[in-house]
């Protein structure tokens, strides 16, 4: 008996790594590496807003975003793709935040749509955003919330991400 287990262990684990498929290799896994680098975000007046360090991890299957606002306020997001909704997911949190919300890259730009929630008073509202490669290489990231009285969007955050001097992504 404990040779036959051997047997179908060996034949398993043969099967297993013969079949095996390398993961996130197809091409809607790389739409968002544009925003992979080192990054200095400015507002649109051009007040320094803070640095965002986005890296490709998982073996290409997750984009990691570190946020580090000019007044020392800090965020991370999840990026990543799902082949089974075929959309593009980021989940980001931070001490007053939750954002949840999916799209994907079109019209030049990832477009993703869904939800923030305030840590604070637990309320949740549409919430939406856009990051846009822009010919001089820099990124505008806009982001905008439903206002349910005026029923409009509102400017929540627009930023124009510049790569550090001596990136590595470049």
């Amino acid at each position: 008996m404990k040779s036959f287990i051997s047997i179908v262990s060996i034949v398993f684990s043969t099967y297993a790594f013969s079949t095996q498929v390398i993961a996130c290799e197809d091409e809607a896994y790389r739409q968002f590496d544009y925003w992979l680098g080192e990054w200095e975000v400015h507002t649109l007046d051009g007040t320094y807003a803070g640095t965002n360090t986005i890296r490709s991890v998982e073996s290409g299957c997750l984009v990691l975003e570190n946020w580090q606002s000019a007044s020392g306020g800090t965020g991370q997001s999840y990026n990543f793709y799902n082949p089974g909704t075929q959309s593009w997911r980021q989940v980001w949190v931070s001490r007053g935040t939750i954002i949840d919300y999916a799209g994907g890259f079109t019209d030049g730009a990832m477009r993703l749509e869904g939800n923030i929630t305030y840590h604070q008073n637990g309320q949740t509202f549409p919430f939406r955003g856009a990051w846009t490669p822009q010919e001089d290489g820099n990124i505008e990231q806009k982001l905008e919330q439903w206002n349910p009285k005026t029923e409009s969007w509102d400017d929540w955050f627009t930023g124009i991400y510049q790569k550090k001097k001596g990136n590595l992504e470049e």
